[in-house]
């Protein structure tokens, strides 16, 4: 039965450690089957509000809640219901792979056929069966992300949360990372996952929050963020080549009020243009009509890392 309820939510979360206010006000939503990118720099507030959801942490105010239970009032159901991976975690070096991931399906109260039935599903989705008696100090850095991913589910929560799960992974590493976290939420897994690798971000995730200061600047779907659905127009850079030279266009498109931060080199001609794709349409139909000969017109909306770059402003607290 799919959950009527979101899966993840944050009401007016607030998070205070002396003066500083790690987490200020921060609200947001994830339903069921969603993946949602945390970004932010270093100490905007992610893992302080990522801890919270994992009840490792309390609100100063405000609340969060896990599949409609409280962070603060429900505490053990919410643990039920959710696994956290961390940034960092530590390991027993005399402990292999299958024990490290029984020790922990023993500690959710898992016995016999279900503790089996979960540990062989855990194995087999992050391929470490391969590797189930080899001793967890001479695993990969790859190896041990997707150990403490198979640790992270081993009780089969609804919800994921995490924490810089791609960090000092190599590329194909990250491509089989972002690959099982598409399969979980293709399953139905909700997931909460911060990350300074964005191009990845807008590949995998559903959502996209962007937070400083403990402030949630920007929240919505990856292409609402790209195209400034947070109260501005989407802006896209466009790129029109123009035979017989491009200054007679520039000087025309400076007349308008949709374009901005011409460059001209050449017949090539780029600008910033502000407003929808049928907006983008007129303009070509309009060069077309005032006798430029356009040999190609292209536009690309912002990245995701653009995005971020233009909306925060690097402070730290």
């Amino acid at each position: 039965m799919v959950a009527s309820h979101p899966m993840i939510e944050l009401r007016h979360l607030h998070r205070y450690f002396g003066r500083t206010r790690a987490v200020n006000d921060i609200t947001f939503t994830v339903r069921r089957g969603q993946v949602f990118g945390y970004i932010g720099p270093n100490g905007a507030g992610k893992t302080t509000s990522m801890r919270i959801l994992a009840t490792l942490d309390t609100p100063t105010s405000g609340d969060a809640l896990v599949d409609g239970f409280s962070v603060v009032d429900d505490p053990d159901r919410v643990r039920r219901r959710l696994g956290f991976m961390p940034d960092y975690f530590g390991v027993d070096p005399n402990v292999n792979v299958r024990e490290y991931l029984d020790f922990f399906a023993r500690a959710y109260g898992m016995r016999g056929s279900e503790r089996k039935r979960a540990l062989s599903y855990v194995m087999d989705f992050t391929q470490l069966e391969g590797l189930a008696t080899k001793p967890i100090q001479g695993l990969s850095k790859g190896m041990k992300q997707r150990l403490c991913l198979g640790r992270t589910m081993i009780h089969d929560p609804g919800v994921l949360i995490l924490d810089e799960p791609a960090a000092g992974l190599d590329p194909r590493a990250r491509i089989q990372l972002r690959e099982m976290i598409r399969r979980l939420a293709s399953d139905g897994k909700t997931i909460l996952i911060s990350s300074h690798i964005l191009t990845e971000l807008a590949e995998m995730c559903d959502l996209v929050g962007i937070i400083e200061q403990g402030r949630m600047l920007a929240v919505g779907t990856v292409h609402e963020i790209q195209h400034g659905h947070s109260g501005k127009q989407r802006q896209s850079w466009v790129r029109v080549r123009v035979l017989g030279g491009g200054q007679a266009l520039a000087n025309w498109a400076s007349e308008r009020g949709d374009v901005q931060e011409i460059l001209v080199d050449g017949e090539n001609v780029s600008f910033a243009h502000t407003g929808d794709v049928e907006s983008e349409a007129d303009l070509l139909r309009g060069m077309v009509q005032a006798n430029f000969r356009v040999a190609s017109f292209a536009s690309q909306t912002k990245s995701l890392e653009e995005v971020f770059m233009q909306v925060t402003e690097g402070l730290v607290q």
